[in-house]
This record gives C-alpha cells, structure tokens and sequence, in this order.
C-alpha cells in the first residue's frame, strides 16, 4: 500500500511539474530532479531489509538442527575428554566412557564386550541409561545383571538402533539391535522412550559414529 501511494504522490507531482513548466520554464528542472531522487530512494529500502532477513533466520535453523538439548547437557564438560568437541571426534563407547553421566552405562558395555561393537558401527542411535537410571535397579539385581554377558547384552542392544537419528527423525517405532522394538513419542525438546517412558535428559549429543540420547531409566527388552 506505502509503494502505491508513493507512486500515486509521484504521477501527481510530475503532473504538476509538468502543468507548471509552462509559468516557471528552467525552474521545474530541479524540482523534478529532487524526485527522481526520492523515487530512487524509495525502492532501495525494500531491497536491502529483504535481502538480510532470509540468510539470519537460515543461520539460526542450521545452529538450532545440530545443537544437542536438554537440561543435563551442562552437566558435560566443557573441553576435554566426555566435552560435546571431543565427543563428536570418537566413536561411540569411547565418547561414553568420558561422559560423566554414563560411568555404569561404560562398565555394563565393558562387561558385555560390546565396545567394539559399537565403536565400529557405522551410524547408530544410543539411548544411554544415566548412573542414576541404574540406581533405581536393585543393586543385587543389578550386581546379576552385570555378571549374566547374555542377558546383559540382551539389555543394552535393547538401547540401541540402527541409523542417526535426529529430533526430526526420533520419533515413532524402531528396531533394536537385539532384534526388537522401541517406540520414541513427543516433540521439540520433550521425549519419552520405550514402555518404561524413559525421559530424554540430553539429546542429539554427536559422537563419530551415533547420535546420544542420555535417558533417565533403563529400558528392558
């Protein structure tokens, strides 16, 4: 509407000029160069906020797609070994095994030999139990577990799937390395995982080989 009404003032001013270089004859020359500049000034405000807009809110999108969420995430350091950097650089069981959240998580993997399994993957999706979502086992069943490599291997590829999966991606049912299912319901930054609604506390944590969704219990197959 602003453009319309510029262009209307405009077609009346030079209709005016025109009427008026008939009494003021050399006069109407500078009025008529003063709007050709107003007019060039005009078109040059739309152009210049329209081209700045599209590439910040791309830049945003870009950052917000590969940043991990969640409350826990400050409890990673911030360089070093278990670092969201240094992470991103090793492989799967190594990354964990500096993550100060997944002390058990690192000794149960250990235990069942599957390090190398999972380190040599090519893209994966962990859900990884905390030290607490351990805790809430009991600890004699917990000492059993950790001593039975069959079904302890049972347990821990019922944690893992196949592919990196994204926030986009997470949702729905999924087929576990132990040759069942887990099904991942929510949105945004809030996710549940499995029977045991298992909550997301950090997400999309990248390792070399998987993406880390640390959860608050642990599931059982």
């Amino acid at each position: 509407m602003r453009t319309l009404t510029r262009t209307t003032g405009l077609a009346a001013m030079a209709l005016t000029l025109s009427l008026g270089l008939v009494a003021c004859g050399d006069d109407s020359d500078g009025n008529s160069a003063g709007s050709d500049n107003s007019s060039e000034s005009t078109m040059e405000s739309p152009s210049d906020s329209m081209s700045e807009s599209p590439s910040e809110s791309m830049s945003g999108s870009a950052m917000d797609d590969d940043a991990a969420f969640g409350e826990a995430c400050a409890s990673l350091p911030a360089d070093g070994p278990g670092s969201a950097t240094v992470m991103a650089e090793e492989p799967v069981a190594t990354a964990a095994s500096g993550n100060p959240l997944l002390g058990t998580l690192v000794t149960a993997v250990g235990e069942a030999g599957l390090v190398d399994t999972l380190n040599n993957a090519e893209e994966l999706t962990v859900f990884a139990p905390t030290d607490e979502a351990f805790a809430k086992i009991p600890k004699k069943d917990l000492n059993a577990l950790l001593k039975d490599k069959k079904a302890l291997t049972q347990v821990l590829t019922h944690h893992v799937v196949e592919g990196e999966l994204g926030p986009d991606e997470i949702a729905g049912e999924h087929t576990t390395l132990n040759g069942d299912t887990v099904e991942v319901t929510g949105e945004g930054e809030m996710w549940e995982v499995g029977d045991e609604m298992a909550k997301v506390l950090c997400g999309n944590v990248e390792t070399d080989n998987a993406k880390v969704y640390v959860i608050d219990t642990v599931l059982m197959p």
